[in-house]
């Protein structure tokens, strides 16, 4: 069961251009075939993969503070994509490369195991009725494919503003076999200087809304 909806939102303009003109440049398609990180990238600095990017910005930031790792961008929302597509350009960005699809099929079908050094998950779909709690990504099966595709000590950081979704994680995460929970059992993570502040958070937080931050290490 998916995690996510495909959403039709509007593609501006320029994001369309970006989709025909950039897609070639910096987005993979990624089929079936394990990708070679070295040959993608051209060269051999750490890998970082990014679930749900959204509209990039956060991702462009990550970027442009750590020059010397690499990122993976998924998101299925092409509009997002567009986004995302146009920062790079703008900003003369080349360690990012895109991909729009699953990211469950990415995982099982084009990353290898023990590749990444981080997998990054933040703000994903809370799917806050209960009767579709199911669809949430964080589930038991999907947390062991995340570990199986860090390298040992390699981080799962997560967060979220639901806390009924932080709850759920921290419950999950916990219970998982090979992971550590970086501030300790039953503990919510600070927020670490490489996750940027987004606008939306620095607005909800103004007005009481909590945010939670989880990070776990891969042990075994």
């Amino acid at each position: 069961m998916r995690s996510f909806v495909r959403r039709t939102g509007r593609i501006t303009p320029s994001q369309q251009r970006a989709l025909d003109q950039l897609w070639p440049r910096y987005g993979v398609n990624a089929g079936e075939s394990t990708l070679d990180f070295v040959k993608l990238f051209e060269n051999d600095n750490p890998v970082i993969l990014e679930i749900g990017f959204g509209n990039g910005r956060s991702l462009t930031q990550m970027a442009l503070a750590q020059p010397h790792q690499n990122f993976i961008g998924i998101e299925v929302h092409k509009p997002g994509v567009g986004a995302l597509l146009l920062q790079l350009e703008s900003q003369a960005i080349n360690n990012v490369r895109v991909i729009s699809a699953d990211a469950v099929s990415v995982l099982n079908n084009n990353i290898s195991p023990e590749s990444l050094r981080a997998v990054y998950l933040f703000f994903p779909d809370p799917w806050p009725k209960k009767r579709h709690r199911k669809r949430r990504i964080i589930q038991d099966e999907f947390v062991q494919l995340v570990r199986t595709r860090l390298m040992i000590e390699g981080k799962f950081h997560m967060a979220t503003d639901w806390q009924d979704y932080a709850e759920h994680m921290l419950a999950v995460m916990d219970r998982a076999s090979g992971f550590k929970n970086e501030a300790g059992p039953g503990c919510f993570a600070l927020r670490p200087e490489h996750r940027p502040l987004t606008k939306f958070e620095a607005r909800g937080k103004k007005l009481g809304h909590g945010v939670w931050d989880l990070i776990y290490t891969r042990e075994y």
